[in-house]
């Protein structure tokens, strides 16, 4: 179980809690969707599973392969950043880089795979990875115990924020999911209903580097999230200073769910921000840091 914590003071006003997925050996949720699935691999007779990430997804299937004793490979786009790829490399999968973005990466990762006769590791399609994210949804409710209000979740392929709006449906809690304005399609998808398309989908919160929407993601979560939220390249940095500020370093993904509240009409409290991971390269963080107004807004 990951802490739930009051937000330092200083970083935001009101009853503000963070949600610490960072905390975890991996420094991202990840893990908890990618557990789950490599064990269904694993039960299936697999010994190699084929995967496509920007970082923290493939570095938690590296990590639940060990842990397993299977193999994994991993795609990423040639921009991924440095210390994810190098964590990933670190537990003993085989990377490539490939591709504009990631879902250029996607795409070789599948052909690899199909070529190979291997399992593809889709994130966002596995049943079991929104499971896993349920617990976060779970563990907020039992910490809170009885209270309820708005959780504020990062949306990339959406399995995140649909787990843990499975959780709490029906409970009372309100459930926004923020993208970054420079990859809205899964904020396009939910006011559409339907999957849209775009052909944005760059921006420092590499997490939210979501260019295609996933069918699947999308249906999930429309039924259990309130509203998405989008927010600018600069204040993805601007919060990322303020979490530093705060004593906590995050990934702009991360950030994006302080990001957000300067968008979010009065919503109930207590308000808890999902705090995805810390994995940012040093020159993104400092300059994060030092010269938010740098970002475009």
């Amino acid at each position: 179980m990951s802490l739930l914590e009051l937000a330092p003071a200083g970083l935001v006003d009101g009853d503000v809690y963070l949600k610490r997925e960072d905390l975890h050996e991996l420094g991202a949720f990840k893990w908890r969707g990618a557990l789950p699935v490599m064990r269904g691999y694993k039960a299936q007779g697999a010994a190699t599973v084929v995967t496509a990430s920007t970082g923290n997804h493939g570095a938690a299937t590296a990590w639940a392969a060990r842990e397993l004793g299977l193999s994994a490979v991993v795609f990423v786009p040639e921009q991924a950043t440095e210390a994810k790829l190098a964590r990933i490399v670190e537990l003993g999968a085989e990377l490539h880089r490939v591709g504009d973005d990631f879902d250029e990466a996607k795409v070789a990762a599948a052909a690899y795979a199909l070529e190979r006769g291997l399992p593809l590791f889709v994130d966002g399609v596995e049943p079991a990875q929104f499971v896993g994210y349920r617990a976060i949804g779970d563990e907020i409710a039992h910490n809170l115990d009885g209270r309820t209000g708005t959780v504020v979740v990062p949306v990339g392929n959406g399995a995140l924020v649909g787990g843990v709006g499975e959780a709490l449906a029906d409970t009372g809690w309100h459930v926004v999911g923020v993208v970054a304005k420079d990859a809205p399609v899964m904020a396009d998808s939910f006011d559409a209903g339907s999957v849209c398309e775009s052909s944005s989908g760059a921006t420092i919160a590499d997490g939210l580097a979501v260019r295609v929407a996933i069918p699947y993601a999308v249906a999930r979560v429309q039924p259990v999230v309130e509203r998405m939220i989008r927010v600018s390249e600069r204040e993805l940095a601007h919060a990322i200073g303020r979490f530093a500020r705060a004593g906590i370093r995050v990934e702009a993904s991360a950030a994006a769910a302080l990001a957000a509240l300067a968008h979010l009409p009065a919503m109930p409290e207590p308000i808890v921000l999902v705090v995805t991971g810390r994995n940012i390269d040093d020159e993104l963080f400092h300059r994060a840091c030092d010269a938010s107004e740098s970002f475009p807004n």
